[in-house]
């Protein structure tokens, strides 16, 4: 029986899932957290169901790897590690030069170091771990999965920005997306949830978590997305500002004697909810504090107004839409968010039946049975569609 597994990693993170294939069955999954820090946790579930939480001081990454191939074998989860027969890494920025998933190679990780201008947080260590499980698992077929790729074919009218060509030409300016491998499996299991074909479908995926993005898919091609050169454009985030005038970030570089890379960091790290609230990046915090400070309720807010202006606009680019999809940590837990971003969009037919909305985290259709617009709510399974592109490339 061969075994794949799906690694995603992040900054501060290394989240797994090893899969029975070609069956997709998940026999066990964890992830590593706070990485590099005090209070490092190693969790794993295990194919019984049970769950092991472990503490232990700056793990680092590749002692992280390590800990998860052996915790595989020292838990019984794998005899053997060439059981493992293939990994797929999820790559955040494949830039033009990939458009599709890709087998590894020497000039396919040099390529992935090269892109790390398009992706400074992650590229560099998937790069990283894609080396470590090489060394670890010598006789596995490693295939690099793209966040990019969803969007790598866009219309220019939708990736190019209003900026010299040449630009373009000489150094790749354009919008290349983000959450692709996301937003590809939540469109594709509301096709299947509906019971047609994705190439007959307009959709919106709403892919909102501590980071998030939204995508309108043109029967079954992506039309267009709301993050651009980097994961820090489009929508309100976490922390992340999303899109600002670009004058501005000028201007406050200049009165508060801020470098370039400085002010990249503050609107990255210290901006989006947690700016405007001046309390927390997590919407859960803001809604048990909304009644009492008024910034929380602000900065809740401002982030159902941008979800909203982004919908409404893809909406017109698509000439109307068949389904709205909520997905990640916000879109699949956030109760009160959903209705709120319907709600707002009422007037396009769109519209949840709160008592389907009340619940956390499961697949659903929430509209009502009448709704002339679907509204779902799909969980997305990332790493599914990480380990299908290996099975897909290496058989």
């Amino acid at each position: 029986m061969a075994k794949t597994l799906a690694i995603n990693a992040g900054s501060s993170t290394l989240k797994w899932k090893l899969f029975s294939m070609p069956e997709e069955t998940v026999i066990a999954s964890g992830m590593v957290d706070r990485l590099n820090l005090p209070g490092s946790i190693f969790k794993v579930k295990l194919p019984d169901g049970k769950k092991i939480v472990d503490t232990q001081d700056n793990i680092t990454n590749e002692l992280a790897a390590a800990m998860v191939l052996t915790r595989l074998k020292s838990y019984g989860i794998v005899k053997h590690l060439s059981e493992i027969t293939g990994v797929g890494h999820r790559i955040v920025a494949g830039g033009e030069v990939f458009k599709d998933s890709a087998v590894i190679t020497p000039i396919v990780l040099k390529q992935i170091k090269e892109l790390k201008d398009y992706a400074p947080l992650h590229n560099p260590v998937q790069a990283y771990y894609i080396e470590v499980f090489q060394q670890l698992l010598p006789e596995a077929k490693q295939v690099a999965v793209f966040d990019t790729s969803l969007y790598a074919e866009m219309p220019a009218v939708n990736y190019m920005y209003s900026i010299p060509y040449e630009y373009y030409d000489k150094l790749g300016a354009r919008k290349y997306g983000a959450h692709g491998t996301s937003h590809r499996y939540v469109a594709h299991r509301t096709a299947e949830i509906l019971g047609k074909p994705l190439a007959e479908l307009k959709l919106i995926t709403l892919h909102l978590g501590s980071g998030s993005s939204i995508t309108a898919f043109d029967h079954g091609q992506a039309l267009d997305t709301s993050m651009g050169f980097t994961p820090l454009a489009g929508v309100m985030m976490g922390t992340r500002s999303g899109d600002i005038d670009a004058s501005l970030v000028a201007f406050l570089a200049e009165k508060l004697k801020k470098t370039m890379p400085e002010m990249i960091d503050i609107l990255n790290h210290k901006s989006g909810l947690l700016g405007i609230s001046e309390l927390s990046p997590d919407q859960r915090d803001l809604e048990k504090t909304q009644d009492e400070r008024p910034k929380s309720k602000l900065a809740l807010d401002m982030f159902v107004n941008r979800v909203v202006r982004y919908v409404g606009s893809y909406i017109a680019e698509l000439n109307g839409v068949d389904a709205i999809v909520f997905t990640a940590g916000s879109g699949e837990n956030g109760v009160e968010m959903r209705q709120a971003i319907a709600d707002k969009l009422n007037y396009f037919g769109i519209a949840i039946d709160p008592a389907k909305n009340d619940f956390r985290g499961e697949e659903h259709i929430v509209s009502p049975d009448d709704g002339r617009i679907k509204v779902l709510v799909v969980p997305t399974n990332e790493e599914l569609m990480i380990v299908r592109d290996v099975e897909r490339l290496t058989k």
